[in-house]
């Protein structure tokens, strides 16, 4: 029986498919298709094979952990202190710059039906609301945000399961001829990596399953299980919206902001589009709330370890980390309304590749470190999974930096500012304490 201060196995899945599933799929699909033609269905399965992978990754790295703390744990007990911490921070800093976007965007995304929402005061009015409200709840404990997050997960997925079921009996196969469009002046090389870093981000989100550990039940069972389950279950998604939006839209995808929204007024007119605008909103919120639930929990791993002021990890009646919450929101609402939506984005997708990589060649480090020791997950195919991923991951990475090397500076300038704040807390609090497999 599932513990009502706890989250249980559904709670996890559900938790998980809420970080993933947010304003990605809704709107991607237009501006990979616009990049690729149909073909950008070979996109969206690559990237589906990338993010599982890389969730495999981490259903292994988590199967030895119990404590919070994820990719920063998985980093510092594979290659020390130093390089945990900067996971860690950028983890924590990661979030922060999501949350702050998402909450940008559910301010736009509110605007399509209430257009006085996309302009100052409205959008801050809206943005701070977003930000306080959730806080509020998170600092009402577990209890209240397990139950709030079941119900926006299941809102969130009515629309887009009935869109699929519906959708698929609408499907034209003219609509894939011909199957390969590239733009003018860009090779297929060049069309297929930028499509990716678009698709990859609707996939972001699961490797913050494992930050809250110690608020779920059995998390070395039940994160690896839940991780899984969502990924299957995000892909399978993922795959058929792409190929009814394709299929019902055809050439009007590459021009469509709103491609699910406008495939739904196709099939079913204007109350269609209405149903699944509903749902996008509902979806942003959802993914909001989710970052409100993380965020917090990825300064709290920090403190616990001695890497952040300990009162930051100090938790309120309500069993909340009330300090962290405080702290993350202020930031997040800081950031929301003074940077750019898509700015954020961009330097989120890109720096969440340092929780990645080294959580991959982590998963190598502990089946030698822990060989004496039984894990609850294991990936198959020996070190393979492991290996493609951080190799693929590097190569988008590079390809980024050729396309852009200022939002690699600036994804990575987190590092160097962690590096004093590192050796200040090691200095006062000396060295971390050892994490418990």
């Amino acid at each position: 029986m599932e513990n009502k201060n706890k989250l249980g196995l559904f709670s996890i899945v559900l938790l998980g498919i809420n970080s993933i599933i947010g304003s990605g799929i809704f709107g991607l699909p237009g501006k990979a298709y616009k990049l690729m033609g149909p073909a950008s269905m070979l996109v969206i399965i690559f990237c589906m094979l990338l993010s599982v992978s890389i969730a495999l990754c981490f259903a292994e790295a988590g199967s030895w952990f119990k404590v919070n703390g994820g990719p920063y744990i998985y980093a510092k007990e594979a290659f020390g202190d130093f390089i945990g911490f900067e996971v860690g921070f950028m983890k924590w800093a990661i979030c922060i710059i999501a949350w702050s976007a998402m909450a940008n965007f559910f301010a736009s995304t509110l605007a399509t039906v209430f257009p006085a929402v996309g302009h100052n005061p409205g959008r801050l009015i809206v943005t701070a609301a977003m930000l306080i409200g959730l806080a509020v709840m998170n600092l009402m404990g577990v209890k209240a945000s397990k139950i709030v997050n079941n119900v926006v997960t299941i809102g969130k997925l009515v629309p887009l399961l009935l869109f699929v079921m519906v959708g698929i009996f609408f499907i034209k196969g003219a609509n894939f001829t011909p199957f390969t469009i590239i733009p003018e002046g860009q090779t297929f090389t060049q069309s297929f990596f930028a499509a990716s870093l678009i698709i990859f981000y609707a996939y972001t989100g699961f490797e913050s399953l494992a930050v809250a550990a110690e608020e779920m039940e059995s998390p070395e069972k039940n994160i690896p299980k839940a991780l899984v389950l969502v990924m299957l279950f995000v892909s399978i998604i993922y795959v058929l919206v792409m190929a009814i939006s394709t299929g019902v839209l055809g050439g009007a995808l590459a021009g469509s902001d709103a491609p699910v929204a406008d495939a739904a007024q196709v099939m079913f007119g204007g109350a269609g589009k209405a149903f699944i605008v509903a749902g996008t909103i509902i979806s942003v919120g959802g993914i909001n709330m989710a970052s409100s639930f993380h965020t917090p929990r990825a300064a709290v791993a920090l403190a616990e370890q001695g890497l952040l002021p300990a009162f930051v990890a100090k938790k309120n009646k309500h069993g909340a980390p009330a300090v962290a919450i405080i702290v993350s929101v202020a930031l997040s609402l800081l950031l929301a309304v003074t940077g750019s939506f898509s700015f954020l984005l961009q330097i989120s997708v890109i720096s969440r590749f340092l929780q990645y990589i080294p959580t991959c060649i982590a998963v190598l480090v502990f089946r030698k470190k822990y060989a004496d020791r039984e894990s609850s997950f294991r990936i198959p195919f020996g070190p393979v999974v492991p290996i493609l991923a951080t190799a693929v991951s590097v190569w988008l990475l590079y390809h980024a930096a050729l396309e852009d090397p200022t939002k690699i500076l600036i994804g990575f300038g987190g590092l160097v500012i962690g590096i004093p704040m590192y050796f200040i807390m090691k200095s006062i609090n000396g060295k971390a304490m050892d994490i418990e497999a």
